[in-house]
């Protein structure tokens, strides 16, 4: 289990860490739209092998070309750096647009 996050500390290393997220209470939140319903299903499986690598798997919308992530550690109810780290990893992907 890891340590729960105040939501300054995720602020600050949202920040430092330059991640395109917003936090939303315990949640990390990303909105990608990618194009056409093709790429956004690309941009999913993508996160996907990412989220399996890590163990930590973030709740997946998908909106014809717009994928919304929400990222949050439920087993320890709230943010850890399982969460930054995992979205400093989909932030490499870019943005999923062609």
């Amino acid at each position: 289990m890891g340590a729960v996050l105040s939501h300054e500390v995720v602020d600050r290393e949202l920040a430092e860490r330059q991640l395109a997220w917003s936090r939303d209470e315990d949640r990390l939140v990303k909105v990608v739209k990618a194009g056409d319903f093709d790429g956004a299903l690309a941009y999913v499986n993508a996160v996907g092998a990412l989220a399996q690598a890590a163990d930590h798997h973030p709740d997946i919308d998908i909106r014809w070309d717009t994928v919304t992530l929400v990222l949050t550690t439920h087993s320890d109810g709230g943010l850890t750096e399982r969460d930054l780290d995992l979205a400093g990893r989909i932030d490499q992907l870019g943005t999923g647009a062609p």
